[in-house]
């Protein structure tokens, strides 16, 4: 094993050469005198899509060296992960290797290793150990573990048994479930303790967030996985830029569950491209009227307090510094509309909100709005940072969209393992030409393949937790994202696959798994634009600044 490892560690480093050569091509292709210029680097999207995912799966590779010294299982893992991270690196350069700026077989001294370990014997050594070791351990130690099995078993008391009715009729989520998440303090990991919640700083709260995460989304993504990063997003907002006041105001009914929370950002003309958004928020007296319309805003039915982006500063050519966050109180509203009016008594209120429920073929249960506001007014005392807060509201929001894009991955990893599990179950039980459909090689690979992807999920995971846990690790929380949601559709993809017919049906919950797999790429940051505006432009930087 010893000989082995280093034999990966040499491979890991030969692949990052060659990334680090394509990082620094793609900065000379795109410097606009010393700085990136976006346009250039748009010239350069696939490159820049493409190193993106290989500078993502090297990260990757070298989280799991450090877990491959755990022990012989662990190094298995690890190391067919980085034969498989490698063998995708050289389909990415093949033909291309002009566009990368490096040469043909610049990785040729990878291949021996990258042979034996994705070799189907190799993989089928890892497939013996399966139905033992599973994934492989977790290795956070008995606190955590106490927090995974928590949230387990409310997952698979209280959620699993609903994620398929949920799923199918398109429900609202049970009110049990969001009451007995508030009791198990789901919604208070990331307020601090002074405001009730449970949140000490450091990386211990990242990373009791990431397990918690996991664990719901193996019950189910839209009924459980997803219910506490609403409240994550505003949490992060309000502690960074509220006042003291709003935050002993807000921080503790959010972490009781009292307010139950959903976030604006997206508009039908404007998703990834934040700057841009038109929704207006027109000073009066005491306070704004908003107008204007958000979509994709998941869970606004149901949630009674919103987290509104909006345009404070009327000159659109102030891009994100013009924008503001308001909390915006609504009623509680059942099903896949709804329509609010305000009194308009001495507040100055007699605006509207009008929402309608976007149907998704997966995601479901939280239901994403497309939502109208018509003069709809927000007490100036409902601005976050109050007057200081104004054109704020952009870097208060990616304080919670970063920590949103590790919780994503989180989701991935809890959606992947449900996958898995099952996969796993049926292959063994079911039986094709007169054996079990796991006895054929090509499912031993399969589900092999399958479980470095979701160890590596994990541990990498685990590692963007500990960095923001120490207020780094934004670079990498986007390109854990970015990875892990990928292997999330082909995970999810296979593990159908080993349902053969079944995994058609909806008598199966794989199909689930599949649909709501789909959409970890969409969200929280498009995978097009999260590769090409956050990590290529960042790795490019970097590049010109060494």
């Amino acid at each position: 094993m010893p000989d082995a490892l280093q034999a990966a560690r040499a491979v890991v480093e030969d692949a990052a050469t060659v990334v680090d050569a394509a990082c620094r091509h793609l900065a000379h292709s795109a410097t606009d005198g010393e700085r990136i210029s976006v346009t250039k680097l748009d010239e350069h999207q696939v490159l820049g899509y493409d190193v993106a995912h290989a500078a993502s799966a090297i990260a990757g590779c070298r989280v799991m060296l450090e877990y491959a010294e755990r022990g012989e299982y662990e190094s298995m893992l690890a190391r067919g992960f980085v034969a498989d991270a490698v063998a995708d690196l050289v389909s990415r350069v093949l033909g291309r290797e002009s566009t990368w700026g490096v040469e043909a077989g610049d990785l040729a001294s990878a291949l021996p290793f990258v042979e034996t370990h994705r070799s189907p014997v190799f993989l089928q050594e890892i497939a013996a150990r399966l139905e033992r070791d599973g994934t492989g351990p977790a290795h956070l130690g008995d606190e955590f573990d106490l927090v995974r099995e928590t949230f387990h078993r409310f997952a698979a008391d209280k959620i699993r048994p609903v994620a398929e009715h949920i799923h199918r009729t398109n429900a609202d989520i049970p009110e049990d479930i969001i009451s007995g998440l508030a009791e198990l303090g789901g919604f208070g990991l990331s307020v601090p303790e002074e405001y009730d919640g449970f949140a000490q700083g450091g990386e211990h709260d990242y990373l009791g967030m990431v397990v918690a995460t996991e664990e719901l989304s193996w019950g189910s993504l839209g009924a459980g996985g997803s219910l506490i990063t609403r409240p994550e997003i505003l949490t992060r907002a309000i502690v960074r830029g509220g006042t003291e006041e709003q935050k002993r105001r807000w921080l503790p009914r959010i972490a009781t569950g009292e307010l139950m929370v959903g976030v604006m950002a997206t508009e039908p003309d404007f998703g990834s491209d934040v700057g841009g958004i038109k929704m207006t928020a027109t000073p009066t007296d005491g306070g704004y009227r908003i107008n204007g319309v958000k979509t994709w805003a998941t869970f606004a039915g149901r949630a009674n307090t919103i987290m509104l982006l909006a345009r404070t500063d009327p000159d659109r050519s102030a891009g994100h510094r013009g924008l503001s966050i308001f909390v915006v109180d609504k009623e509680p509203t059942p099903g896949h509309a709804f329509a609010l009016t305000q009194d308009g008594g001495a507040s100055g209120g007699g605006g509207r909100m009008e929402g309608r429920a976007i149907d998704t073929i997966g995601y479901r249960g939280m239901h994403s709005y497309e939502v109208a506001f018509d003069d709809w007014f927000v007490p100036a005392a409902n601005l976050v940072g109050e007057e200081a807060g104004l054109g704020k509201g952009f870097y208060l929001q990616m304080e919670g969209f970063e920590n949103g894009r590790l919780q994503t991955a989180a989701r991935a990893v809890g959606i992947m393992q449900a996958a898995f599990e099952a996969g796993l179950a049926y292959a063994q039980d079911r039986k094709v030409f007169g054996k079990p459909v796991f006895d054929y090689q090509l499912s031993q690979v399969k589900l092999a393949r399958m479980a470095f992807l979701i160890e590596t999920g994990r541990q990498f995971s685990y590692e963007v937790a500990r960095r923001m846990g120490r207020g780094e690790g934004a670079l990498e929380a986007s390109m854990v994202k970015a990875y892990v949601c990928r292997a999330a559709e082909w995970v999810t993809r296979e593990a159908m696959q080993l349902h053969g017919g079944m995994g058609y049906a909806e008598e199966y919950p794989v199909s689930r798994y599949f649909v709501d797999a789909r959409v970890l790429s969409i969200f929280e940051g498009a995978d097009e634009t999260l590769c090409l505006r956050v990590i290529a432009r960042r790795l490019a930087e970097q590049a010109i600044a060494s």
